[in-house]
């Protein structure tokens, strides 16, 4: 077993004697915890452990003791946390003058970076020992790649009660089921689109059953080849049942053949064919959600399955539009979403009652914002379709999920922000998209434990999507564990070493650890970058590394493209404020607040502004978006006991 304390090396900068006190407070409590179990203390690592126990179960069964004590200690009032991160595996070691070696301990060291502030990391080989042996769920992660390990290592996070809180506390044991896409084995081809919509909307509808996880399409759309084997996609998405099938549609009748298989036997738990008309297709959707409640022994509580088997039918021809709609939105490309837009626009004129329709086209919109679209122009185009959407559907968790997303991006308005996000959450608890826009909200007002919580949920519910990592490892960052960011940057680096994006990220940060060759070398390999802000953030490594020319090449390049309005006036504000401009980069801030961009909210915790935060001109820009330029993070806002 490691101990980690998280953000060790950063307090001791800030305040090595305060520091060393809470290190040798901790050294009192884990000690005799480590005695009670049988542990034996290897050796201290600085601010950690290295010890051995006489069985797997008591190791857990310690961690387990050590989180429980030092969160109870961190509730108290007035007392300077002690966060501890533990990681646990199993297997032979060669001793030698005291100390122990072997792929065991370096194995146990790479673990622990994967658990939460006071939460506990397993491997495959401590779960297979200790599983319904301890009260709490073993959430598995997947394989991972270890830094020198030569093999991916399976790795459980145990969900203590203390990691559970806000939306995410209700049963942590609900199953968790992947709809994969639907074949379309239509005589037509281009029926496609149908096929995809359809694995979306049953997906949506799933999504209502509360005491059950559905994952999100953009993680099953990976499976849209089928060469992969139902175990094996168990196995990558963390599901416990899958539903897949095909979809057959030829003039105005419906084929839909589908099975609900357990992952873990590979039988059927339930599987029909659906001979319907067209028309008939929103019966078929509500009876497999309903099926599928029953199946797996959960209650379709009754606002989720009157909002299923009672929602209006639209008119046929603006559903298949819809769909349409939906199809080419999911295409790689901007030209994709620019037909999307038609499609969806068309499709609420044959239907002005069709709410999905509007919901669906709003988050289109917002999607466009800065990117192809002035985001002004974008945001009024949204704000429009989802007071429509709301009237139409005040229970559309799509549309309060746009709702929540123009109150953060176009308003600032915080509180309305998190009261729509919340909503979209308590409509469908699987809405990965509600989850992860609410973790950006925590993230921007500093609430860094609420945040990870939420990127994490996403990750839960998307867990191919990569975006929400990318974001937890900047939470983890500005909370101060830079440890902990280095180590899952490394992870997304590994999973992805193509990916320009993932060098540069982790180049930052080893940059800001002080790691400066180490950082040279990944900045070396982060080219080829389209983003404009991985291209802010490329430049700005660079200039911390010494090397200022690509920040003043782009700076010269934008300043001449920004007439279309689609450069984000804080991208060239950061790039001034890393060349140590501060004045040039306070006047593309203001530009940016004037011009109704308004994007520095997403922006002001980057270490670029890092030497503006106490000038009084950029604490009131700050001010007039309620934010801080502090640098503690602002308390959970939560109700006490929640």
């Amino acid at each position: 077993m490691f101990t980690d304390m998280v953000g060790f090396t950063e307090r001791t900068q800030a305040d090595e004697a305060g520091t060393l006190k809470l290190l040798h407070e901790q050294e009192d409590l884990l000690r005799p915890l480590f005695a009670s179990y049988h542990g034996h203390e290897i050796k201290s690592t600085g601010d950690g452990f290295l010890v051995e126990f006489e069985s797997a179960l008591q190791a857990v069964q310690c961690a387990r003791e050590i989180q429980e004590r030092l969160h109870e200690r961190n509730a108290r009032a007035g007392v300077a946390s002690i966060q501890l991160r533990i990681g646990i595996h199993l297997g032979d070691v060669e001793e030698y003058r005291n100390d122990v070696f072997g792929d065991t301990v370096n194995i146990a060291s790479r673990i622990g970076p994967y658990a939460a502030p006071e939460g506990v990391c397993i491997s495959g080989q401590v779960f297979d020992q200790v599983r319904n042996k301890i009260p709490d769920r073993l959430e598995k992660l997947g394989p991972q790649i270890l830094k020198g390990v030569r093999f991916p290592t399976e790795i459980y996070r145990i969900t203590l009660p203390w990691g559970t809180s806000g939306p995410r506390a209700a049963n942590p044991a609900r199953p968790r089921l992947a709809v994969l896409p639907l074949a379309n084995i239509s005589p037509d081809a281009k029926d496609e689109y149908f096929a995809d919509g359809l694995t979306e909307e049953l997906i949506t509808d799933l999504s209502k059953i509360h005491a059950l996880r559905v994952i999100a399409r953009t993680s099953v759309s990976q499976y849209k080849s089928g060469s992969k084997s139902v175990a094996q996609i168990g196995a990558e998405l963390g599901v416990s049942t899958v539903l897949e099938g095909s979809v057959r549609k030829a003039g105005d009748r419906l084929r839909i053949t589908l099975q609900l298989i357990d992952v873990a036997t590979q039988e059927h738990i339930w599987a029909d064919t659906y001979d319907r008309k067209l028309d008939d297709v929103f019966a078929v959707q509500s009876e497999v959600a309903a099926r599928t409640a029953d199946a797996l022994q959960l209650e379709l509580l009754g606002p989720a399955r009157e909002s299923i088997a009672g929602r209006s039918k639209p008119n046929l021809e603006a559903y298949d539009l819809y769909l349409k709609g939906i199809h080419a939105a999911r295409q790689p490309s901007y030209s994709g979403v620019s037909e999307a837009i038609q499609l969806l626009e068309a499709a609420i004129r044959k239907d002005p009652e069709f709410s999905p329709a509007y919901s669906y086209l709003a988050n289109t919109y917002l999607l466009l914002a800065g990117e192809t679209l002035p985001s002004s122009e974008a945001f009024a185009h949204a704000k429009r379709l989802v007071v429509k959407a709301l009237e139409l559907d005040p229970d559309s968790s799509q549309a309060h999920t746009a709702r929540g997303n123009l109150a953060l991006q176009s308003e600032q308005a915080w509180r309305t922000a998190e009261t729509e996000f919340q909503r979209a959450i308590a409509i469908n608890p699987s809405n990965a998209n509600a989850h992860f826009w609410y973790g950006i909200l925590l993230l921007v007002e500093r609430r860094f434990r609420e945040s990870a919580e939420e990127l994490r949920t996403t990750i839960e519910l998307d867990p191919l999507w990569e975006l929400p990592k990318t974001w937890l490892i900047e939470t983890q960052q500005l909370s101060g564990d830079l440890v902990g960011a280095i180590a899952l940057a490394e992870s997304a680096r590994e999973r992805d070493p193509r990916n320009p994006a993932t060098h540069l990220r982790l180049g930052a940060l080893l940059s800001r650890a002080g790691r400066t060759d180490e950082a040279r070398k990944e900045a070396e390999l982060a080219v080829g970058i389209p983003s404009k802000y991985s291209q802010t953030g490329r430049a700005i490594l660079w200039t911390t590394l010494g090397e200022p020319e690509e920040a003043r090449r782009l700076i010269a390049e934008w300043e001449a493209a920004d007439k279309a309005g689609l450069i984000p006036p804080t991208l060239i504000a950061a790039l001034y404020a890393a060349l140590g401009n501060k004045e040039k980069s306070l006047e593309w801030l203001e530009r940016d607040y004037t011009s109704g961009n308004r994007i520095l909210w997403l922006d002001y915790q980057w270490a670029a502004f890092d030497a503006m935060r106490d000038d009084p001109r950029f604490r009131a820009m700050l001010a007039r978006m309620d934010l801080t330029s502090e640098g503690e993070a602002v308390p959970d806002r939560r109700p006490a006991g929640s």
